[in-house]
């Protein structure tokens, strides 16, 4: 049983029967749950829509610091509303990405604290984007009280997802250790995957979540083509490769840890 924490069936990759043909192969593999996560307000919204039409899909509602640009107060609003749709789990995803800059890095930081302000607020868990932005997405975060130890007490840990790490294990660690989970994606099975290996080879399985971040970063053996939530397969068997373990053992365990992230029965 495998559970994809990370995967944008909104694409506007997967338009027109598309969709429906990869609903079909999720069905015939060993998938048992996708979260489609937003990254603006229509993808949010196409989210919500998968998740009431698939039983094995939930949804996530948040701006993406590339689109944090087109946010207002209206539109956080709107987020805040449609956070306490059926079957969704989450606010992200939010964060900081400075490889880009797509937008202006001080918009980009508002964006991300109101939004960290809005999951707090409704007690929810957080998906983070980082890339090239590592001091201040952990700086927001501890400045925001992600990590305190009354949302700690209440949720049990940091309910904090570091999507698609791509960090060093140093990092890895303080981010385990202050009470969030990595979840590890596709180029871990590119041959120049020597930092997120480290990554692997340092953390325990109980910390991992895996997922294919669809339509992107599609997993060997089909670099190149447009990647779908059931090639999550190929990061569990890489995953389980590293450990030394089975990719049952693997599946098994990193579909609970989705679902207690999640809180998902």
């Amino acid at each position: 049983m495998l559970f994809d924490s990370h995967a944008h069936l909104n694409s506007e990759r997967y338009n027109g029967g598309d969709l429906e043909i990869i609903a079909e192969a999720i069905e015939k593999s060993d998938l048992a749950y996708v979260m489609d996560i937003g990254y603006d307000l229509a993808s949010s919204v196409a989210a919500i829509e998968h998740a009431k039409k698939y039983p094995w899909c939930y949804a996530a509602v948040g701006c993406h610091p590339h689109d944090a640009k087109t946010m207002d107060e209206a539109a956080l609003i709107m987020f805040k509303g449609l956070a306490k749709k059926p079957k969704v789990k989450a606010i992200g995803e939010i964060g900081l990405d400075y490889y880009y800059d797509h937008s202006e890095r001080d918009v980009q930081q508002y964006w991300f604290r109101r939004q960290i302000q809005l999951a707090l607020e409704l007690t929810m868990p957080i998906v983070i984007h980082d890339r090239d932005a590592n001091d201040d997405v952990m700086r927001i975060l501890k400045e925001e009280g992600v990590f305190s130890r009354s949302r700690i007490e209440k949720l049990g840990d940091a309910k904090l997802l570091m999507h698609c790490f791509s960090g060093s294990k140093e990092l890895a660690h303080q981010y385990v250790k202050l009470g969030a989970a990595i979840s590890i994606a596709g180029p871990i099975t590119y041959k120049n995957a020597r930092k997120i290996i480290e990554v692997v080879e340092e953390i325990p399985l109980e910390h991992l979540l895996i997922e294919t971040d669809s339509p992107y970063l599609t997993p060997e053996p089909f670099r190149g083509k447009r990647n779908q939530p059931d090639y999550v397969e190929y990061t569990a068997r890489k995953v389980a490769e590293i450990k030394g373990l089975s990719y049952e053992e693997v599946a098994r365990i990193t579909c609970n840890n989705a679902k207690k992230f999640y809180t998902i029965e």
